[in-house]
């Protein structure tokens, strides 16, 4: 933390943190280092989200019922912003902060937003605190489905169902079921939504396969590689998304894939309405994490350095629209994990 510390002393000195300090700061952690008494705030907080009436705009979204459906409303008809070279990690720190804001403003939460730090993932997933189905887990495996064979993983091949696929009949979110979507499934069986956008009303289950193999593309040591062999942003990037080919590593489909494929499924393996796993929100805090860390190596040239395959856009604004009170906020302030936007951004990951 030492250079995390440098970094504030000198916004702080210069009256450039906006508020934020690291003594303030909120503090996102790892599923499993929370105390159950954490967990269960999150979990029921989460519920509330499930339940709390849409604020969707009706006629673009008359599927959406809940709260934590305007999430998945949004992602599915903003997916290009989201996802492109300048956006993809700016506006997934808005993203997250945003239901973050909502976990706490209108459900009560009390911390802030955890991560899954993706290597204790890569042995044996099904019993780890954070999916293994009990009352303080995020939910547990889906049920067999012995139509469901396994994932496509580009150039690495197809990885074979870890014995799930179906329904998630355990833990807290059994009965969640998931309203709009699909977008671009990547199981069989999904049913159609009766809509062509994917905003009509179309309630399902959650549908998982928690599989080791595939976390096996972003172990420690792949992520230690990506942070300390990136020195620069498009290369940062790049390796994230799509790693260079390497004919000795049947994992190599990188880190941004694992993550979003570690319970795959339905919604949450569909890129277009993933948000309605809440698995995803710890996939894109745990990326949130690793640019964070690649940013604390050198700040001053990294806080605000921008990938620049393809696009530009430093004066580019990040618009949430219905979803939050705060949009829209310029990109560059989304870089600032510490003072950002008027202090808005103000989170530590440990």
């Amino acid at each position: 933390m030492d250079k995390v510390d440098e970094y504030m002393n000198k916004k702080v000195a210069a009256g450039k943190n906006n508020g934020c300090t690291l003594e303030k700061a909120g503090v996102r952690r790892e599923w499993g280092d929370m105390t159950n008494e954490q967990r269960l705030d999150f979990i029921n907080a989460t519920l509330c989200l499930m339940n709390a009436p849409s604020k969707a705009p009706k006629d673009q979204f008359p599927g959406a019922r809940t709260r934590y459906d305007d999430f998945m409303a949004y992602h599915l008809t903003n997916a290009g912003s989201l996802h492109d070279t300048i956006g993809l990690f700016p506006a997934h720190k808005f993203f997250i902060l945003a239901l973050e804001n909502a976990l706490r403003n209108e459900c009560g939460y009390k911390g802030y937003h955890p991560y899954m730090n993706y290597d204790r993932y890569t042995k044996d997933p099904q019993n780890s605190a954070l999916f293994n189905g009990n009352a303080t887990s995020m939910g547990g495996n889906g049920d067999p489905d012995p139509g469901y064979t396994g994932l496509r993983m580009g150039a690495g091949g197809t990885v074979k169902s870890a014995g799930g696929g179906g329904c998630v009949t355990k833990g807290p979110f059994k009965d969640y079921r998931a309203n709009i979507g699909p977008g671009s499934p990547m199981m069989n069986n999904v049913p159609r939504n009766p809509m062509s956008s994917g905003g009509g009303y179309n309630p399902r289950c959650m549908r998982r396969d928690v599989n080791p193999t595939v976390a096996l593309g972003a172990t420690a040591q792949k992520m230690y590689d990506l942070i300390t062999k990136s020195k620069d942003i498009n290369t940062f990037y790049n390796t994230l998304l799509t790693p260079p080919r390497n004919a000795s590593d049947p994992y190599n489909w990188g880190i941004h894939n694992s993550g979003h494929y570690i319970s795959g499924g339905d919604p949450g393996g569909d890129p277009m309405v993933s948000p309605g796993d809440p698995i995803f929100y710890f996939h894109h805090a745990a990326l949130d994490r690793l640019w964070w860390i690649w940013q604390m190596q050198d700040p001053d040239t990294r806080v605000n350095a921008q990938v620049s395959l393809g696009s530009s856009g430093a004066t580019r604004k990040v618009d949430l629209k219905w979803l939050t009170s705060l949009s829209p906020v310029p990109v560059l302030e989304a870089h600032d994990n510490l003072g950002g936007f008027g202090g808005a951004f103000c989170h530590v990951y440990v």
